[in-house]
């Protein structure tokens, strides 16, 4: 009899793991919001997206106590913080908006301008420019000393017409 119990026992074992194993499992949090994102036409990062690496070279240098470090870089993407005497006092970024070309609509309506390309305030922290159609460059403040008008001199300080002819 004891042997038909552990048999009986291993069988029903068996057969509780095969039938739960073969269940769907819901999505997790992370694939439910992906899924929520690309039926609304969000699409990933393109292929033609730049790699992040290649931006670093239009960012501005360091300079006195300023410190420009490098702290994301992905493909269409690059971020730096600017810092002084090891304060953070805004981000920096370049994206390319190849994989989101609604982001240059903010623009369309710009009259403001730095070394002739469009200039938008992005809420209260945010200043961006367009470039070449194609590039979103922002310096966003994380000091609140650092402000509209320091963006506007650093977003000056990046090589625009550089990143224009990266096209």
């Amino acid at each position: 009899m004891k042997r038909w119990s552990i048999l009986l026992s291993s069988l029903l074992l068996s057969s509780w793991l095969f039938l739960t194993a073969c269940t769907a499992t819901p999505p997790s949090d992370f694939e439910a919001a992906q899924n929520a994102s690309t039926e609304k036409g969000a699409t990933a990062v393109v292929e033609e997206a730049i790699a992040g690496s290649q931006f670093n070279a239009f960012f501005p240098a360091a300079e006195g106590d300023y410190d420009v470090v490098y702290t994301q870089e992905k493909t269409g993407f690059a971020q730096a913080k600017l810092k002084q005497s090891g304060t953070d006092l805004a981000v920096l970024s370049i994206a390319d908006i190849t994989s989101n070309p609604s982001a240059a609509d903010k623009y369309a309506n710009s009259t403001n301008e730095i070394n002739g390309y469009p200039t938008v305030e992005q809420g209260k922290n945010g200043t961006g420019a367009l470039v070449g159609d194609r590039f979103q460059v922002k310096v966003q403040s994380r000091s609140e000393d650092f402000s509209a008008s320091d963006r506007q001199t650093w977003l000056a300080k990046f090589d625009l017409d550089g990143l224009a002819a990266l096209q």
